[in-house]
């Protein structure tokens, strides 16, 4: 059985980066892709840039806001055949710095948006796939969500809180016929890492190795994948070790300054967008 030809998937935060690449591999692969995003000049540009690609159709959408992620998932069912088959929660922001540093609007946009948003989706979709006894949620969380590092406190914890909702909601809902995954890439060559300067030791994968995870995991349902594939288990082992060996290991990878000595300058448009992540923007 395919799992994604002739089937509706609603795709947030996809007018850029990971959630694109995603909208287009699953176009690639026959779906009815319909994607969401906050900021309407950038969607309908995604929307042009993907229509050669198969059905596709866009949405404003502002996933922490209850009734606007409704209204999304309504517009997502009318464009298909009435139902939502597959919900991608992509949306997300990281602001990366000093602990301290961050701004009360800044915690709460990252809160807001990389959790309440990921809950807003479930609980909006799992209805209906349970009464079907059928249906797919993946949820974009991150390597962070195993292990964290510094300057990344804020957007760890809500990635650590999107796999543990991820974990649990996928034990709860399995015997009522709905898969539930979560999609943990490491640093991703986005605007998400502006202004950072990875060592080699972290090499960033590209979206569109991202997106191939997700049309893995669609075709192989598991609850957690990584990307890379080992990155998982390593992040785990490294998790296990001692506070000493943690924060050598770190120090020998430069995970214990990636995000916290940036290039401040080009790295501010990315952090006042993750500061005010919230709301419809229709204007550019």
């Amino acid at each position: 059985m395919d799992n994604i030809r002739g089937k509706t998937i609603a795709i947030t935060g996809a007018a850029r980066g990971i959630g694109l690449a995603t909208a287009t591999a699953l176009l690639a692969r026959g779906a009815r892709v319909v994607i969401g995003d906050r900021e309407v000049h950038v969607l309908d540009a995604a929307v042009k840039q993907l229509s050669s690609r198969g059905q596709v159709s866009g949405h404003p959408l502002d996933v922490t806001d209850r009734e606007s992620f409704a209204t999304f998932l309504d517009k997502a069912r009318a464009d298909g055949d009435g139902h939502i088959d597959v919900l991608i929660n992509n949306a997300g922001v990281m602001p990366v710095g000093p602990f301290l540093d961050q701004t009360p609007q800044t915690i709460r946009s990252a809160t807001e948006v990389n959790f309440y948003g990921v809950i807003n989706g479930c609980q909006l979709v799992l209805p209906e796939m349970v009464k079907r006894r059928s249906g797919r949620i993946v949820n974009i969380a991150s390597m962070a969500g195993i292990v964290a590092v510094p300057g990344q406190a804020l957007y760890a914890g809500t990635k650590f809180a999107v796999v543990g909702l991820t974990t649990a909601l996928a034990d709860e809902f399995a015997p009522q016929g709905v898969t539930i995954s979560g999609v943990l890439p490491t640093f991703t060559n986005t605007e998400l890492i502006s202004g950072t300067h990875p060592s080699a030791a972290q090499k960033p994968v590209e979206p569109e190795d991202v997106a191939a995870a997700v049309v893995k995991v669609l075709d192989k349902p598991k609850t957690l994948v990584s990307v890379p594939g080992f990155g998982r288990r390593s992040a785990m082992l490294l998790s296990l070790l001692p506070d000493g060996g943690r924060r050598w290991l770190n120090k020998k990878t430069s995970n214990d300054t990636v995000f916290l000595q940036f290039d401040a300058a080009a790295r501010q448009a990315y952090e006042d967008r993750a500061q005010h992540a919230t709301g419809v923007v229709e204007d550019d």
